[in-house]
């Protein structure tokens, strides 16, 4: 039993360096969204902000790319 526990948290450590090299995005919350729609609102809440002015790491996607890109009035890349 506790071999396997051994192997689980080394298969843990194994995953989490495996994420590390993952490229990340950073993305900042610039503007206001008081006159977006509420898809827009949506979606800034949904990639994780809080406050104006936040900035956040995701992974660097398509998806996230895509995300960032429906409201580039209100969201930027952070290269």
């Amino acid at each position: 039993m506790a071999k396997e526990k051994r192997k689980n948290a080394a298969a843990v450590v194994e995953e989490d360096a495996a994420a590390a090299e993952e490229p990340k995005l950073k993305i900042q919350w610039y503007r206001s969204t008081i006159c977006a729609n509420s898809r827009q609102k949506t979606l800034v809440r949904s990639l994780g902000f809080t406050k104006l002015n936040q900035i956040v790491e995701r992974p660097d996607t398509a998806s996230m790319r895509g995300a960032v890109e429906k409201a580039p009035h209100l969201l930027r890349i952070i290269e």
